[in-house]
């Protein structure tokens, strides 16, 4: 069985930060290391233990001076808006109908899945994200597309075909109960076959009559294992348009209550313009909204507010969006998160990016025994990031005097030139230039 030490700056989290000055909610190690077994985590800590524990033959990837964390998770975007982003000048239907309809139909050739499938995820590698909820198109082909680049490279990805009977293009549509009959053959093929995870995807309730809501509840009732996403309330106009849509529901939120969707696994894009009566009852019911800082500001849908979330006692989690979302990089959207809330009058600390891009995110998922943090069983998913990448990163680091300005700088200057190296189920996935690691025997411990 395959061993590796990796040594570095090691950080990892094991709890919700309380605040700026909350030591107790991670673990730091400035000389540390990961001790790998199997694809797993075998333990976390200062390398003069660890290397005594791994023993003198294991093989050691020296990533000194730079940062090593668990893997990136991102809870929220769509593959086949790959080469959406960057689509000019306009807010959320309109820029749905224009642009992101027209690219998604491309979907039902197999070849051209497959071949957006794979260059997605090496993107979410670059960027030192190692897990990702994503939504497929309406084309069962593009699932598999979308299963197989993962599994091909051994990710734990969550995934699904979106469920859509109306109020989009003819060749963008399905029926209730195709929707329902292609998403159980999906689940039946993907759901927990190695580290994929199925999601049913009902696009969201423009596009879905009540009848396929009525699918969508049954698929859900039938398989209590699986994830569940959405939309909901991320543009007025689409508040508008989703409630004269269901005139007997209480707001946006109670159509989704009433198909029996709304429950701990269930992962509610974006929940910009939401009632206090909505978020408790996302706090009832355990779903988590889902803030999405870039495609937020880049589509001009107003900004997410984090402290209702947190005083009503709602779940939340981070993610990219893309192709709303302008870049793949959970660092870039930290960055913009930072300033979301800022706008606000909220703070949101270094340590709590962090924390919320690992650890938070896969308790968001649900996912945290597996992900999100470097424990003894973990998945071995790991990210290292080098926080003088950039010139201007470097020059700025010559006055960083603690890991708080450290992480700061990363969150704001950072993107994927600061991944230096990804692991994905123990397996090195770059590997090149300077940010290559360092590969030779551990000598003895020192």
């Amino acid at each position: 069985m395959s061993e590796l030490l990796i040594r570095g700056r090691v950080l990892t989290f094991v709890a919700e930060p309380q605040g700026i000055d909350d030591t107790a909610s991670y673990r730091y190690f400035e000389d540390g290391a990961v001790f790998l077994r199997g694809g797993k985590v075998v333990e976390t800590g200062n390398y003069v233990d660890i290397s005594k524990l791994a023993g003198a033959e294991v093989e050691i990837a020296d990533h000194r001076p730079n940062l090593v964390l668990p893997g990136l998770i991102d809870t929220h975007l769509h593959f086949p808006q790959t080469q959406a982003i960057a689509s000019y000048g306009a807010q959320l239907l309109e820029w749905l109908n224009t642009y992101i309809f027209v690219e998604e139909q491309k979907f039902s050739r197999p070849a051209h899945a497959a071949a957006v499938a794979n260059r997605f995820m090496d993107e979410l590698l670059s960027n030192g994200t190692t897990t990702a909820v994503a939504y497929c198109s309406v084309h069962p082909e593009s699932v598999d597309a979308y299963f197989s680049a993962a599994e091909a490279r051994g990710m734990r990805m969550i995934g699904g075909k979106v469920m859509m009977d109306r109020n989009a293009p003819d060749a963008l549509r399905d029926t209730p109960q195709q929707g329902y009959d292609e998403t159980k053959r999906l689940i039946e093929t993907w759901h927990g076959r190695g580290r994929a995870h199925y999601a049913i995807s009902p696009r969201f309730a423009i596009t879905s009559t009540p009848e396929q809501l009525e699918m969508s509840q049954a698929l859900v009732a039938e398989h209590p294992s699986c994830y569940v996403q959405t939309h909901l309330s991320e543009n007025r106009d689409e508040i508008a348009f989703a409630t004269s849509l269901y005139p007997e529901a209480k707001d946006y939120t109670d159509i989704y209550a009433r198909y029996g969707l709304l429950n701990d696994r269930m992962l509610l894009g974006h929940c910009i313009y939401l009632s206090d009566r909505e978020i408790s009852v996302l706090a009832e019911t355990g779903a988590v909204g889902v803030f999405c800082p870039t495609s937020n500001l880049f589509l001009g849908s107003g900004l997410f507010d984090r402290d209702r979330f947190d005083r009503l006692g709602a779940r939340w989690s981070v993610a990219t969006d893309v192709g709303g979302g302008t870049s793949f990089s959970m660092l870039e959207t930290m960055d913009e998160a930072y300033k979301v809330l800022h706008l606000q009058g909220q703070r949101l600390t270094p340590f709590s990016s962090f924390y919320r891009m690992t650890l938070g995110n896969a308790r968001a998922l649900g996912l945290e025994n597996h992900i999100g943090s470097l424990h003894p069983g973990a998945d071995a998913d790991i990210v290292v990031l080098d926080s003088s990448a950039k010139s201007a990163m470097e020059y700025r680091m010559r006055t960083a005097t603690s890991l708080l300005e450290e992480l700061f700088i990363l969150q704001t200057m950072g993107d994927d030139r600061c991944v230096a190296e990804v692991y994905v189920a123990g397996k090195a996935m770059k590997g090149k230039g300077k940010a290559g690691a360092a590969r030779e025997r551990v000598p003895e411990a020192v």
